[in-house]
């Protein structure tokens, strides 16, 4: 049965759909209040002409980003047939069309003067890759904005492919036509009992079995007990903006 059929899951980890959230879980009501965050903190930085929001989710973003009277026309694309479907009803808006595409293959023979890309960059196999991607769809003088977490996610979440630091994720940017412009960091505390236990409803699509996993990747095991005891029982993220050249 095709996705567009059934309705986007609100519980899994990868999709967020504010009108259904839990208010009293961490990783529901208080994950997107980041979401927005981040969303924001892009908005302040976008500069006149188009926009596009890469893996836009159920379009609450795209169309907080639309809402700016700098933004001419907004395009939000995501993998998920459900997830359009519903921004299409949701969100619709005269400025803001949505379309279903994978991040990599969406090829609009264009270029946008503003590039949205939050929490994607670490799920593909090929990071660099996907941001020299990015790069190429972004109009000289525009503007990209993009966010990913910098504490240990890959061993809890079986969605992710890659682990960054704030270090390594600015470094991603090396050797493109790109000026950094800023940056945002957010510390998002959680109850590793609450978490551990999927107390929580969107906790349930944590990786199962984790033990096994650290028993087959060791040094992923190190890498969170390091973080553990560096920032203690935290998620952080960092938002980067950046600024393509003439």
């Amino acid at each position: 049965m095709p996705e567009r059929n059934n309705p986007p899951d609100s519980d899994s980890l990868e999709r967020i759909v504010p009108d259904e959230l839990s208010p009293d879980e961490a990783t529901g009501a208080e994950t997107l209040r980041l979401h927005m965050a981040r969303y924001e903190f892009a908005k302040r930085h976008i500069v006149p002409g188009t926009l596009l929001d890469i893996a836009c989710g159920v379009g609450y973003g795209t169309s907080v980003l639309a809402e700016d009277h700098k933004i001419s026309e907004a395009v939000g694309v995501d993998i998920s047939d459900s997830a359009v479907a519903y921004a299409r009803q949701r969100y619709a808006s005269e400025r803001i069309s949505y379309s279903c595409s994978d991040a990599l293959a969406f090829s609009p023979g264009r270029k946008f003067n503003n590039i949205i890309s939050l929490e994607t960059i670490e799920h593909v196999d090929d990071p660099r890759a996907f941001f020299a991607h990015l790069v190429s769809l972004l109009a000289p003088k525009g503007r990209l904005a993009a966010s990913v977490p910098i504490t240990p996610s890959v061993d809890a979440n079986p969605h992710h492919k890659s682990n960054f630091s704030a270090t390594s994720f600015k470094k991603i940017a090396a050797g493109f036509p790109l000026t950094y412009l800023d940056s945002m960091i957010q510390v998002q505390p959680f109850n590793p009992v609450s978490i551990g236990l999927r107390k929580e409803q969107r906790a349930q699509n944590l990786r199962t079995n984790l033990p096994w996993f650290y028993v087959k990747h060791p040094s992923h095991l190190a890498l969170r007990l390091w973080s553990t005891l560096r920032d203690g029982f935290v998620n952080k993220y960092i938002t980067i903006v950046w600024e393509r050249a003439e």
